[in-house]
């Protein structure tokens, strides 16, 4: 019996009968080869190994089998091995376009590859292989070839005379998802799950439009139904993952991430995630391990390299630079446009950390120029918006409201730039045991959104609801940022910058919260902007000029709501708080309502999870590390002072 078992596995080899050299029976016929096929297919999840070596094995006397492509990508996945289970599931699904296994597992791999414009045409696919009626193939080519308009009617009309159709309901979810309509893609799937409730695919699919949709906690809901039936599915768990760090939940995105890696060693994108993912909760060597490992794997992944700089306390050695440099001087098609400005960023800080100036600056200027390209930004729009709010927001418009909003005293707003201190307030504020932090919450820029805040000719906001509705929309406030809340603290931060431009929104619904704004000199925060990448938004901060006609913007409308509301608005000038850190954190409690508690000068020692740029500085005591780094960059910086005009010389801190 020992004969007839491997150390590898310890399957049977002689399933199929006796085996050749090829590792078919002599004389092979298309029954054989059908067995062979079994025999591999029964090994996937006992042994992916041997299952790999016969699919080989039969390639080799039957190249063209997609089947032996597609059991072969299928135990390759299986062993970690993605980039080869990519390569063999795309042969399998150009061997045989219409098989459903095959796409699905191609996305699968995909996603774990991050390559999330792949998965989107695999997953198209799929549902061009599910369609049986004429129509709905026709839909399903139409959205392969990404003809939204033909799939969207063509869909339509088909159910109207099929409403019960959930493949049908599915892909018009496809439709609604594709151009970002996640409200509408949410609605489909879950009537397709009403009408199937254990319609799998669908319900990833819902969960998926829910993280999109910024639904976190809903998605969480559904991806834990499909893991209790799939609990080894690494797509639904890095979804999990993604989700659950986004409402809060690191410990357990980790523990996701943990398996994902164990599991997918060579994915360098799951590698990347973790790496966050541990950042935040403040593992730093481990984060700085993960990175490595992701870099190890990809030598020109730029944000691999970025994440490591965006540290701040990692110092780059010659041997990075070198690698940084030599991935950047790959031709164009080789690397990416956003690996490139990522390592131009990370290689900007190496270059700033030897005191290698102009070098840094060149890069960091280049990165600049580079992320600008893929940007559609326009600031006259943020003026626009700001000289409408000094018409519109007057002390009789406020004088009006009063009495309206809801009155809950809970949320506490920071705003103002991006890299002014807004994370070091929170973190003191966040060492008070009546006062929680969170991170930067989306919610009032989605409220404003629905009454036309983003919207090219709007006249936000004279748009805002009449008095009677104001007391609802900050209890949806309240309601909507529960999720981000983990303790029974009374007051929590918002420390999204960019609800400076909401002052007003943020008053009228929400009368009693508190409002403070982080300040900081303005050629140091600016500059600081320009050598930082962020993963999302800040459009502005990718050019010096722009940037500083949105410093300007911003103060003018700080001084417009300190005009019509005064006292309203708490100041803290990063430069105070760091030369006078007690009295200052003293005044911002009294400011708060709360007693003085010394644990609030012992922030560093606070272990919440922070999600930001600064998530490491702010585990050190204050110190004056960066507050005046903007002065070696000092002659670069002409075309900042310009844009900052009167502002600048204004400034109380010189």
């Amino acid at each position: 019996m020992g004969d007839s078992k491997t150390r590898s596995g310890g399957q049977r080899r002689d399933l199929a009968g006796p085996a050749t050299a090829g590792g078919f029976p002599d004389g092979a016929t298309t029954g054989s080869f059908d067995r062979a096929i079994e025999r591999a297919r029964y090994l996937l999840d006992r042994a992916p190994g041997l299952a790999e070596e016969q699919a080989r094995e039969i390639l080799t006397v039957l190249p063209t089998s997609a089947e032996a492509h597609l059991v072969r990508g299928l135990a390759l996945s299986a062993m970690h091995r993605l980039d080869e289970a990519r390569i063999a599931l795309h042969e399998a699904v150009r061997r045989s376009p219409d098989s459903y296994e095959a796409w699905r597992a191609l996305a699968d791999v995909l996603v774990l590859l991050g390559d999330s414009g792949g998965a989107d045409y695999a997953h198209a696919q799929q549902l061009r292989c599910q369609a049986v009626d004429p129509h709905l193939q026709a839909a399903a080519v139409a959205l392969c070839r990404n003809d939204i308009p033909f799939a969207e009617r063509a869909l339509k009309d088909y159910l109207k005379q099929h409403p019960t159709d959930i493949a049908a309901i599915r892909m018009l979810a496809e439709v609604a998802g594709r151009i970002g309509r996640y409200r509408d893609a949410i609605s489909l799937l879950e009537r397709a799950l009403e009408l199937a409730p254990q319609f799998d695919p669908a319900r990833h699919n819902l969960a998926t439009a829910l993280y999109r949709f910024g639904e976190n906690g809903q998605a969480v809901q559904h991806l834990d139904v499909l893991l209790q039936k799939y609990p080894r599915n690494s797509a639904y768990r890095n979804l999990a993952a993604a989700a659950l760090g986004n409402i809060g939940e690191v410990t357990a995105a980790i523990e996701h991430y943990e398996f994902l890696v164990e599991r997918n060693p060579a994915s360098a994108k799951i590698w990347l995630s973790y790496g966050h993912s541990l950042k935040t909760v403040g593992r730093q060597a481990d984060s700085v391990d993960a990175y490595r490992r992701c870099i190890a794997l990809e030598p020109g992944y730029g944000e691999a390299w970025w994440s490591l700089a965006n540290l701040k306390t990692v110092t780059f050695n010659a041997d990075d630079i070198a690698a940084m440099q030599a991935a950047l001087a790959t031709d164009p098609g080789q690397i990416s446009v956003e690996d490139r400005f990522h390592l131009l960023f990370s290689l900007g800080k190496a270059h700033e950390d030897l005191g290698e100036d102009e070098a840094a600056f060149i890069a960091y200027a280049e990165g600049n120029r580079l992320r600008r390209t893929e940007l559609d930004y326009d600031h006259g729009r943020t003026t626009t918006l700001v000289e409408r709010s000094q018409t519109i927001l007057t002390a009789a418009l406020f004088a009006g409201l009063a009495g309206g909003g809801c009155p809950a005293p809970d949320p506490i707003f920071i705003v103002g730039m991006p890299r002014a201190g807004s994370t070091l307030i929170e973190q003191i504020l966040a060492s008070h045991p009546l006062i929680e932090g969170t991170h930067e919450l989306p919610q009032i820029m989605m409220i404003a959104n629905r009454f036309g805040a983003e919207k090219p000719n709007s006249t936000y906001p004279a748009t805002l609801p009449p008095r009677e509705q104001l007391g609802g929309l900050g209890e949806e406030y309240l309601r909507e940022t529960r999720i981000q809340r983990k303790t029974d603290r009374p007051l929590f931060i918002d420390k999204m910058p960019n609800n400076w431009m909401h002052l007003g929104l943020i008053h009228a619904i929400l009368p009693n919260a508190k409002v403070i704004d982080a300040r900081r000199h303005p050629l140091g925060c600016c500059f600081s902007n320009f050598k930082q990448h962020f993963a999302r938004g800040q459009g502005f901060s990718y050019d010096m000029v722009t940037m500083g006609k949105y410093y300007t913007d911003y103060v003018r409308m700080m001084d417009h709501i300190d005009h019509v509301l005064p006292g309203r608005v708490h100041r803290i000038f990063y430069e105070r708080m760091v030369e006078d850190t007690e009295a200052e954190v003293r005044r911002l409690l009294e400011y708060i309502g709360v007693e003085f508690d010394p644990a609030c000068l012992r922030f560093h020692e606070n272990k919440r999870t922070v999600r930001t740029a600064s998530s490491e500085q702010v585990r050190r005591p204050i110190n004056r590390d960066g507050m005046d780094q903007w002065h070696r960059f000092d002659q670069w910086l002409g075309p900042l002072r310009d844009a900052l005009g009167p502002v600048l010389t204004e400034y109380p801190y010189q």
